[in-house]
């Protein structure tokens, strides 16, 4: 229980948490065309506002044993594993090989951020 509460494990999980209701936010609406934007985009600032009580303290806490560059890498990278999932399981669309080479190359850039 110590190792997933420590500064370099529980902000992952926070991010992956506040990266789930933030895809949510921005994608989840698009199940829902016929309703109106207004209400679309008052349900997805709700959904955002708990999305920050998961990423602001997540990059806090984040901050003691991470550098803010290395904070938006690991974000980058849950944010495009998150999406994944949320549009072949909720939106039905398909991964192309397009998506995978250009998704391996952002991990790639992501690798360069944590060499030493």
């Amino acid at each position: 229980m110590s190792l997933l509460l420590s500064p370099k494990v529980l902000p992952v999980l926070m991010l992956i948490a506040s990266n789930i209701f933030m895809t949510f936010a921005w994608y989840g609406h698009l199940k829902f065309k016929s309703a109106p934007l207004v209400t679309v985009v008052m349900i997805s600032w709700g959904i955002a506002f708990v999305e920050y009580w998961f990423a602001v303290p997540a990059n806090r806490i984040g901050h003691q044993v991470y550098s803010a560059a290395e904070l938006k890498t690991i974000q980058e990278v849950v944010t495009l594993s998150v999406f994944v999932v949320f549009s072949v399981l909720y939106l039905k669309e398909g991964i192309t090989w397009n998506h995978v080479a250009g998704f391996a190359l952002i991990a790639g850039g992501a690798a360069l951020i944590f060499r030493a």
